[in-house]
């Protein structure tokens, strides 16, 4: 990609490379203080949005690759649009049902089936990313990039059911904390990073998600 094209998809002066790196690491830093005990209950809901407010300036950054048609990670097309903006309504929905959970839990006198209904919205929310990911293999007409985005989607599940099973089985032998079911979904996205990686020291492209 050309330098103006990278100037052209920075936003606060800084590459999609950047922001999604950022969210990685903000991920990585709280399932660490959340394994740790650190963080828990309300307060890690909270800081959870912290990774989801990055995703703002991620896709800004990306939606400006995508229209200065980088060959690096996103190709300028449709299906990609597509997806961006699908990827950002989904975040959106996420961080206002992460509002509502929030208020839920620490409101008083709230009947446990309205704490269930405000529980559920953020799950859909996270199934929405997924489906914007499979809507944009489906809908890729460039093959290439529809292979890189399947070596990523595959690398993330194996890292991510690798890990899984591997934990469970600790958490029989009492050697490793519980970890909440939802913590799966976040580690399959940082393994999305890491197949981009991948697909970069490979193919030298980064793919589409």
């Amino acid at each position: 990609m050309s330098e103006n094209a990278d100037k052209s998809a920075a936003v606060m002066g800084r590459s999609p490379a950047f922001w999604g790196a950022l969210m990685g690491v903000s991920y990585a830093a709280l399932g660490g203080l959340a394994m740790a005990g650190a963080i828990e209950g309300t307060a890690l809901l909270i800081l959870m949005l912290v990774p989801m407010v990055i995703m703002v300036p991620l896709i800004k950054s990306a939606n400006r690759r995508v229209d200065a048609g980088g060959n690096a990670c996103f190709a300028k097309g449709e299906a990609q649009k597509r997806y961006l903006k699908r990827v950002a309504i989904s975040t959106s929905i996420y961080m206002l049902a992460m509002a509502g959970l929030v208020f839920t839990e620490n409101a008083e006198g709230i009947a446990d089936t309205w704490r269930i209904l405000a529980a559920i919205p953020p799950g859909l929310a996270i199934i929405g990313v997924f489906w914007a990911i499979g809507r944009l293999i489906v809908e890729e007409q460039d093959e290439f990039i529809r292979m890189l985005v399947v070596r990523q989607s595959l690398i993330a599940t194996a890292i991510t059911l690798s890990i899984a099973s591997v934990w469970g089985f600790l958490e029989i032998a009492d050697a490793v904390p519980h970890a909440d079911a939802y913590w799966w979904a976040v580690l399959w996205f940082a393994g999305l990073g890491i197949g981009a990686v991948s697909n970069r020291m490979k193919y030298g492209a980064w793919g589409a998600v």
